[in-house]
């Protein structure tokens, strides 16, 4: 009781007294509390840069008011699209923050919007850990390390013993949980610069597979494999169960100033659904965006498929309602059209899933393959 009450007026002494007597009292409250003072050790020596002074790719229109900082759609999206994609689109899939530091230590410190850190078939690390990449000597991106996230705040050294040396960073933000705030650490005197978005994503709209589903890491979802790869920003607009097509997704999509847009949505749909919207959709964006290539990609069939004849049958179906409305399409001269199959989407082995349906980084890196060298002509790299 003693010591409540001293640290009660120690506290306010803090925040009243000249910086003296804050200092005095600060040193108090650490003896009689060794918590506080174990945590500003772990604070001492580090400098935090707050993510949001400088912005996040993948976090579209970012001149619309949001609720909150880290949602990927702006807050004029509540109550027009669906509840339900409304409520993915508070995941941070696909954000991705870069920096420059000379630092051989970085930490992170970040709050995850739910405790829910996994899922049964997707680890802790891909659902809600920070993923971190260096460009190497030559310019390629390499994997670094990633957060292995127990709780739903995390404060931690990331990696520590890096070569010296300034270098570009990229920290890619989880997939399937939100974030609060974000905060990159430092060693106080190491330099570090703040690296502005990049404009020009290539946006992706689509299902659990988009989201993010079962990359064991967010650097390892095919779509930031390929912005990487073209050293390019993406937008990851994956909605998990929920991309249909939906005229209201959109809206918000043809506002983004893409350098191609993938719509890959048949794993959520069936072929009536892709008779009903596909060519809306399409016309939708061609009239708000005349010249943006435009990528439609077939469903990924399911890795047990082979042995199961009635999924089979529904992937036939959605491929031939996808090509279809392509050819529509194409007979109307709605024009820069490209289109990816799914038969080999994941490989051919029966390995590329964790569950049949999404991928696993090997499924994912296969994806990735197929997608390249269609994004590459439609974007005339």
């Amino acid at each position: 009781m003693k010591n409540s009450s001293l640290l009660l007026l120690l506290t306010f002494i803090i925040f009243l007294a000249p910086i003296e007597a804050q200092e005095k009292a600060a040193s108090q409250i650490e003896k009689l509390d060794p918590e506080m003072a174990k945590q500003k050790k772990a604070d001492d020596g580090l400098a935090w840069h707050d993510v949001t002074g400088w912005g996040v790719e993948g976090r579209i229109l970012p001149d619309q008011e949001r609720k909150r900082w880290f949602d990927r759609l702006p807050g004029s999206a509540d109550g027009s699209v669906t509840g339900a994609v409304w409520n993915l689109s508070r995941h941070s899939a696909g954000m991705m923050v870069r920096f420059k530091t000379d630092a051989t230590a970085i930490h992170v410190h970040y709050k995850l919007l739910s405790s829910n850190l996994a899922m049964p078939h997707m680890p802790a690390t891909g659902v809600s850990g920070i993923d971190l990449y260096a460009r190497d000597a030559n310019g390629q991106w390499r994997w670094v390390q990633v957060a292995r996230p127990t709780s739903q705040e995390i404060k931690t050294q990331l990696i520590s013993g890096l070569t010296p040396g300034l270098r570009e960073y990229a920290a890619y933000l989880p997939l399937y949980n939100g974030v609060e705030f974000l905060s990159i650490g430092v060693p106080v005197g190491s330099k570090f610069e703040s690296l502005e978005p990049r404009s020009k994503p290539i946006v992706f709209y689509g299902t659990s597979i988009t989201h993010g589903a079962c990359a064991s890491r967010p650097g390892m979802v095919h779509t930031a494999i390929l912005g990487r790869r073209f050293d390019m920003p993406v937008v990851n607009l994956g909605f998990s169960g929920n991309g249909k097509m939906d005229a209201e997704v959109g809206d918000y999509i043809t506002q983004v100033d893409a350098a191609v847009y993938v719509i890959d949505c048949l794993p959520n749909m069936n072929a009536q659904m892709v008779e009903e919207r596909c060519v809306p959709l399409v016309k939708q964006i061609r009239a708000n965006k005349p010249d943006t290539p435009i990528v439609l990609v077939e469903d990924r069939r399911n890795t047990n498929s082979w042995i199961l004849p009635a999924r089979d049958a529904h992937h036939t179906a959605n491929h031939a309602a996808l090509k279809e409305a392509f050819e529509t399409l194409q007979s109307e001269s709605v024009s820069n059209l490209y289109y990816i199959s799914g038969d080999s989407l994941y490989g051919t082995d029966s390995d590329g899933a964790t569950d049949g349906s999404h991928a696993n980084d090997l499924g994912f890196f296969r994806q990735a393959d197929v997608f390249e060298p269609v994004l590459r002509e439609a974007m005339g790299l």
